[in-house]
């Protein structure tokens, strides 16, 4: 890694891929579990057992890659092969799994989402990985971070405009089958020509510090010892444990999103325009997190950032038909607030991984975010493995034709808006004297 400030040119290349990979990871957290339980008649709970299965299995392949992108030897670097093999595995899953044919069931939902993550995580993880290694510098870090979560963002409200775009906002639109489609062909195009521009542009360093003698085996066996020697990191377990539950608290209401607004708000027609106003405030937020971490410090400015979102969500669970204006502050503030996590605990990560790097001699980015990504990928697998079979056993049915009763409608609120608050109350106190700070 080097000290100096990374150039602006840099920033942009190397965030660039974080669009596309925002575009493909709104639908398949937002609209592809409602699409599959709706449009394709699969059941609520059956669709949160395969999303958790496929997701739990995913989980177990981030540490491989983790290591082997650690590992890999070559003058192309040890992150842009693994961007670049991802992308046939990336482009041909994600068309099956959003433009499904006639005949699609649980078993095409189930084999192309295991395709779909492992691409993902080929991508996900040595692009993380390769962030964390352009600056050394403390606060220079958010900026690289900021940047790629700029990207993120921008991708993220392309997505949700999508729909407005196709003329349907619904969930259990016919158009909801229309917007995975244009989504499908914009992403077979966007993240490969994204991914070449980055790996064209962005140095990729082709080999860390070398490894202390005992961390010289074979990748399972350095996979053992990588573990241990992380668990053994109080400063990491607390920090992606936070990061853990407040990604629960995040992936619920994204997850409960188009059912919570068509059958608590009963305003289906509302929902791109509620998603693009939450996460043009989320763009808008981040400077400003950054801002305030470098006034205070990354983990008093993210406490705050949960805080307020605490405080904002709490009223969710109370709304009811018609309340647009109350729901539309919701997003508004909430939005804002989700710029610090977007910002601010990847950044935190990256100063755990420069701690580690110090006290071992090894140079173990790529582990580490690879447990990173599993934490990531755990939330989401909880949100929706959670909250979709615990609406099916309280009588609630995602088909829009039928009148749910009040106690399943109120569940879905309480699991919406209330729960996550649980989760990020946690998240806080495991962060109050977080240690590592310039």
């Amino acid at each position: 890694m080097v000290s100096t400030a990374v150039s602006t040119r840099v920033l942009l290349a190397y965030g660039l891929p974080g669009l596309p990979l925002a575009v493909l990871g709104l639908p398949l957290f937002i609209y592809l579990p409602t699409f599959y339980a709706e449009t394709i008649g699969i059941d609520l709970a059956t669709v949160g057992l395969i999303l958790l299965l496929v997701r739990l299995c995913d989980v177990m392949t981030d540490p491989l890659v983790g290591v082997l992108s650690d590992r890999t030897r070559g003058r192309f670097g040890r992150r842009r092969p693994w961007i670049l093999a991802s992308l046939p595995v990336l482009c041909l899953s994600i068309y099956f799994l959003f433009v499904p044919p006639e005949s699609a069931g649980v078993t095409h939902l189930l084999i192309w989402s295991l395709l779909l993550y492992l691409g993902w995580t080929m991508i996900q993880l040595p692009y993380a990985a390769w962030g964390a290694e352009l600056s050394s510098d403390y606060h220079d870090r958010s900026r690289v971070t900021g940047v790629r979560e700029m990207f993120v963002i921008i991708g993220t409200l392309i997505a949700a405009s999508v729909p407005l775009l196709v003329g349907g906002e619904g969930q259990g639109d016919p158009a909801l089958g229309q917007v995975l489609s244009v989504l499908a062909i914009g992403l077979v195009v966007a993240l490969p020509a994204a991914s070449l521009i980055a790996c064209l542009n962005v140095a990729d360093p082709a080999m860390g510090p070398r490894e202390p003698l005992h961390l010289q085996a074979k990748v399972m066996t350095k996979w053992t010892v990588g573990i241990q020697t992380l668990a053994s990191n109080r400063t990491f377990r607390r920090l992606i444990t936070a990061y853990l539950l407040n990604g629960i608290a995040n992936g619920l209401p994204a997850t409960l999103f188009l059912l919570y607004v068509r059958h608590v708000l009963a305003m289906p027609h509302r929902a791109g325009s509620l998603l693009f106003v939450y996460f043009l405030c989320a763009i808008a937020g981040v400077p400003f997190w950054i801002w305030t971490s470098g006034r205070l410090n990354k983990q008093r400015a993210w406490i705050i950032a949960m805080a307020a979102t605490c405080l904002v969500f709490a009223w969710a669970p109370f709304l009811g038909p018609a309340d647009y204006y109350p729901f539309l502050a919701i997003c508004i503030l909430s939005g804002f607030c989700l710029g610090a996590d977007l910002a601010l605990p990847p950044s935190m990560q990256a100063d755990v991984v420069d701690l580690d790097a110090v006290v071992t001699g090894a140079q173990r980015t790529g582990l580490y975010f690879a447990l990173w990504g599993m934490a990531t990928k755990l939330a989401l697998a909880l949100a929706v493995g959670v909250s979709f079979p615990l609406l099916a056993l309280a009588g609630f049915s995602a088909d829009s034709a039928i009148v749910n009763e009040a106690s399943g409608v109120l569940v879905l609120a309480l699991l919406y808006g209330g729960l996550p608050i649980a989760f990020k109350l946690a998240a806080m106190a495991l962060m109050a004297g977080f240690p590592i700070h310039r």
